[in-house]
């Protein structure tokens, strides 16, 4: 299996009221694990053309202002497609944070805009891509 992993320390911008990190931050650090995944793989096509239709997290630990996390991302399965992304957020004390997003292709029409016949249609996998991301689960 394939990771990416990035490092991240918690900014003040990351914390809410009562000092610790804010649910909104995760999806940040996962986004850029996802950026560096592309990356690696040589799939940078798959910027914009993968919407997300399925994000949940499960939130383990707190995280506080300068904290160093680590969060890594795999795939963890692919369908025709969709894609589905597994993550974790780990902080000083072992995992903050574990979680799936599961994405669709979209291909070009993923700059479609609203009012052209609704959401763009979920298009299969070119087969170049499905085999890099088959090969990384």
């Amino acid at each position: 299996m394939r990771r990416a992993t990035v490092t991240r320390v918690v900014d003040w911008c990351d914390t809410d009221a009562a000092g610790h990190y804010h649910h909104s931050s995760v999806i940040r650090w996962v986004e850029a694990a996802e950026n560096e995944l592309h990356t690696a793989m040589g799939l940078p096509e798959l910027y914009g053309a993968v919407p997300r239709v399925r994000y949940e997290v499960d939130y383990l630990d707190r995280l506080w202002f300068r904290d160093e996390v680590l969060t890594s991302l795999w795939v963890e399965n692919v369908g025709t497609s969709s894609l589905v992304y597994a993550f974790e957020v780990e902080g000083p004390r072992g995992p903050a944070a574990r979680g799936r997003m599961v994405c669709v292709n979209v291909g070009s029409r993923s700059g479609q805009e609203p009012g052209e016949g609704g959401p763009p249609p979920a298009t299969p996998w070119p087969d170049r891509v499905r085999e890099l991301l088959a090969g990384a689960a």
